[in-house]
């Protein structure tokens, strides 16, 4: 077996629309620069995915100088957003918990609106380092995330994939397979390891930058989703959950918090610390 290495690094400059892939990223104590800064919201404040909306995977953000996006759709023409200045914030629901934001401009909100056909807005987190604590119970105190869904990381292997493609080919939903790896939205994927051989890491290091890792993630139907068309399936929830459990959820991927900042890219080095 190869060395540990990183293969990829992405991000998802607006949650839940499409991740770009880039050959480095600024770590940050919330995540990856430029990930997840921004969040689209219903007419009630809460936070909208592609678990209510996959026609969400077919938008794009292209980020801009300063912070800003492109936003980009099938049939709808690109605007350009700014960051908004914070000089007023919002209460917006961020599975089930208050997290202070700031909307963007109105022509955000129409764009948003007309492309996904209801009332929708698009807000900015201005303060990660004070706006969203990661949960207590696997966090270390001050520690805090954008809007991703609960850590600042997530990382994922291709060992792992292969051997969930495989289990899925011998499934009665083997049509459905082989899944790629942006089905599951990770920051950093590794190749060089064995099969689930993320479950035995607790520390880890990526280049110049360590990394505790938190907690296994669990998975929802954003998984059974394709990123390319928005289309939903069976897989991979029906084989994770027959092969991959953990106190009552699906996993597929560990959560990371950054121990310190630095700079990841692709082909760095990743060693197993503890």
């Amino acid at each position: 077996m190869s060395s540990p290495v990183l293969r990829s690094v992405h991000v998802h400059p607006v949650k839940a629309m499409r991740a770009l892939t880039l050959p480095e990223a600024e770590v940050q104590p919330w995540g990856l620069a430029g990930d997840r800064r921004w969040t689209v919201v219903d007419a009630a404040g809460k936070v909208v995915t592609q678990r209510r909306h996959p026609r969400m995977a077919l938008a794009a953000a292209e980020p801009l100088p300063g912070g800003g996006i492109v936003l980009s759709a099938p049939g709808h023409p690109p605007l350009a957003v700014e960051v908004p200045h914070p000089s007023a914030t919002v209460t917006v629901d961020v599975f089930d918990k208050p997290v202070e934001a700031v909307p963007a401009a109105p022509g955000a909100a129409a764009w948003l609106s007309a492309f996904l056909e209801g009332d929708f807005r698009l807000v900015h987190m201005d303060a990660p380092e004070h706006r969203r604590p990661v949960n207590p119970l696997y966090a270390l105190p001050g520690e805090t995330v954008s809007f991703a869904d609960g850590y600042p990381l997530l990382v994922t292997t291709t060992a792992s994939l292969d051997a969930l493609n495989s289990l899925i080919a011998q499934g009665d939903r083997a049509e459905e397979g082989p899944l790629p790896m942006n089905r599951f939205r990770p920051n950093l994927v590794v190749g060089g390891t064995g099969p689930w051989a993320e479950d035995g890491w607790t520390r880890i290091a990526v280049g110049e930058v360590t990394f505790r890792v938190a907690r296994t993630c669990g998975r929802c139907a954003v998984t059974t989703t394709d990123q390319l068309t928005g289309a939903r399936g069976k897989e991979p929830l029906r084989t994770l959950a027959r092969y991959r459990k953990s106190d009552g959820r699906v996993i597929f991927g560990q959560n990371l918090v950054p121990e310190h900042p630095g700079t990841v890219r692709t082909g760095d080095a990743v060693k197993i610390l503890d």
